[in-house]
């Protein structure tokens, strides 16, 4: 999933659920963040302080850096929540131990990841974590079937879009900024060699996946239930109880939801987020006309806010000022230090699976 979802799909489910407008911007600007943290290491300051920063995403991949592509501890925390085959803990999947690496749409370690999240609710930085879970947990609908690892299970042959349209392939797509790029050496690493398809809102397509077996995905229909099954987690985690009974999206909202879907089509993800940030200030939605905003980097940004900077890289030496404790930059980083920790060291440990 891409921009329009983790950030504006999010932020209306946020408001259709019950946060306030101040809320959902947290929670939505955290969600979509998760993509545009790439950089790592420690922030220093003039006064002797620092502060140490995680990715939760990489940059462009660089083919001539697998290394850092390989990186668990970013892509299967952040990006490709292993599923352990749709089973819960205690139980293994049949085959290989690829199988419990594989995404699954709400897996019983998403739940747990999720009910997690609601429990630990009194920190400071906790809308800021739930803003993580959020994408980590729709990304199990919109990952599903590919590992965060490189292994033939994420291969990609026969990959055909719409009407069994066939789609162009990954050299053709990008093969001309690789020299070094051939059907041999392509990573099969998540769903590279899928392209966009799993994150296009309104697509249809098919593949055949590295152990052979054809795979249909309808994504307007798997994001509608991934929106629905998010509104749940939120109303959950409004009460306080992560087993509370809780209704979703209303049937009204749905089918806003669905329309945006369906008819934001351009297959640039900026270009849709664009469309669905104009929905929301006209109120589409029925939620309140807001003028809703993203800013990664630069002026207006979280990062910015926290330290001043301008730049989206640099080794800089920052001022420091008590504000840069409660801001949003920090709490985030906070969180998302937290949340790898709980997925990594907690809750995988118990479904088996070990991952550094």
């Amino acid at each position: 999933m891409q921009i329009d979802f983790h950030h504006a799909t999010t932020w209306v489910v946020a408001r259709a659920a019950g946060f306030t407008v101040e809320d959902a911007n947290i929670i939505a600007y955290s969600s979509q963040y998760v993509d545009d943290a790439t950089n790592y290491g420690y922030i220093h300051f003039t006064n002797g302080a620092a502060y140490e920063r995680v990715p939760s995403a990489h940059g462009m991949l660089d083919y001539k850096n697998l290394e850092e592509l390989k990186n668990m501890k970013v892509w299967v925390p952040f990006h490709f929540l292993p599923g352990n085959g749709g089973l819960p803990a205690g139980e293994n999947p049949e085959g290989s131990f690829i199988r419990k690496l594989v995404c699954k749409p709400g897996s019983y370690i998403a739940q747990d990841m999720v009910n997690e999240c609601i429990r630990d609710q009194y920190r400071p930085y906790s809308l800021h974590r739930l803003g993580i879970t959020s994408h980590v947990f729709v990304d199990t609908w919109g990952h599903q079937g590919f590992a965060g690892v490189q292994h033939n299970i994420n291969e990609v042959d026969d990959l055909r879009g719409a009407n069994e349209k066939p789609a162009a392939g990954l050299i053709e797509k990008v093969g001309h900024y690789f020299s070094e790029l051939t059907q041999e050496n392509i990573p099969s690493l998540g769903h590279g060699q899928a392209l966009s398809n799993p994150d296009l809102p309104y697509e249809s397509w098919s593949y055949v996946n590295g152990l052979g077996d054809t795979v249909v995905r309808d994504n307007p229909v798997d994001f509608l239930t991934a929106a629905d099954e998010l509104c749940k987690v939120y109303q959950r985690y409004l009460t306080g109880d992560p087993t509370a009974e809780v209704d979703g999206l209303s049937d009204a909202i749905k089918g806003r939801i669905s329309v945006c879907f369906h008819e934001f089509n351009q297959p640039n993800g900026k270009e849709r987020h664009i469309r669905w940030l104009q929905a929301i200030e006209n109120d589409f939605f029925r939620l309140g006309a807001e003028k809703v905003n993203y800013i990664a980097k630069g002026d207006g940004s979280w990062k910015h806010q926290a330290l001043g900077t301008m730049r989206a890289k640099g080794d800089d030496e920052y001022t420091f000022s008590s504000d840069f404790i409660t801001s949003n930059w920090k709490y985030f980083h906070d969180a998302a230090k937290k949340h790898r920790l709980a997925i990594i060291d907690d809750i995988l440990p118990r479904y088996g699976i070990c991952v550094a």
